[in-house]
């Protein structure tokens, strides 16, 4: 048995999201197949972490152990030609048997894409939020700074009480750029707590929209209590993009 690491990209639209899920589609579970098709065994897939319903990603990397006999890049080829079009191998290479795509990961970075538009394209509206109107991206990056470095994210979290180790997380980097019609935020950092991001976004947007000052961000933060001053972003404008080792 040898560890392979792989890079996938997914259209999380169709899907429950990344984790197996009673009576539902869900990536890990259609990845499973593709590998038992391919070798004919029952084989786990490990991920970097999981992505909701409706979340996509560009650079997911999962680990395996299997008895593969020919090169990586043939497994490419192989898996790809047994998974539906929207779930694609991007990338494989042998690791070390002490690699682990979650636990061996140094950081995360997650993209949010936002349309600011009064009509939105139909090819992008399964793949960014839409906004009707121009968003104080000024003030959105003045909330966004208060957020950069390390602190206790339970008011941006879905779900404060769900039970983990700490609400503690650390942002090394955070940027929002416009292009075009679209504004790009970018988070980089060693976790992210339940729909973390995604509150991130949502609290970013009302900030834009003016309903909301970027000074209230430190008080959010120092309250530590999750509230409908915070709303969740959309998951369609979501994407795991890149982790890094």
């Amino acid at each position: 048995m040898s560890r392979f690491r792989f890079t996938v990209a997914y259209d999380g639209t169709a899907y429950a999201g990344w984790q197996i899920q009673p009576r539902q589609v869900a990536i890990q579970q259609v990845l499973q197949k593709a590998f038992c098709d391919l070798t004919g065994e029952s084989i786990k897939v490990h991920g970097s972490g999981r992505t909701d319903a409706g979340v996509h990603a560009a650079g997911q990397v999962i680990h395996v152990d299997a008895c593969f006999s020919v090169p990586p890049v043939a497994y490419v080829r192989a898996l790809n030609v047994r998974l539906p079009r929207d779930i694609r191998i991007l990338s494989c290479a042998q690791v070390d048997d002490s690699f682990h795509a979650r636990k061996s990961a140094l950081s995360k970075e997650y993209r949010y894409f936002i349309y600011q538009a009064d009509i939105m394209l139909p090819h992008l509206r399964l793949y960014r939020t839409h906004v009707h109107k121009k968003l104080d991206t000024e003030a959105m990056q003045q909330a966004l700074a208060i957020l950069e470095g390390t602190h206790d994210f339970a008011a941006f979290s879905a779900n404060p009480d769900r039970e983990v180790e700490t609400t503690i997380r650390t942002i090394f980097e955070a940027t929002l750029r416009e292009e075009g019609q679209d504004i790009i935020l970018s988070l980089r950092g060693n976790g992210f707590l339940y729909k973390m991001v995604r509150s991130i976004a949502g609290w970013l947007i009302r900030v834009g929209q003016g309903d909301a000052k970027f000074a209230d961000t430190q008080s959010i933060l120092d309250s530590r209590v999750r509230t409908a001053k915070v709303p969740t972003a959309a998951p369609e404008g979501l994407f795991l993009w890149k982790v890094h080792y």
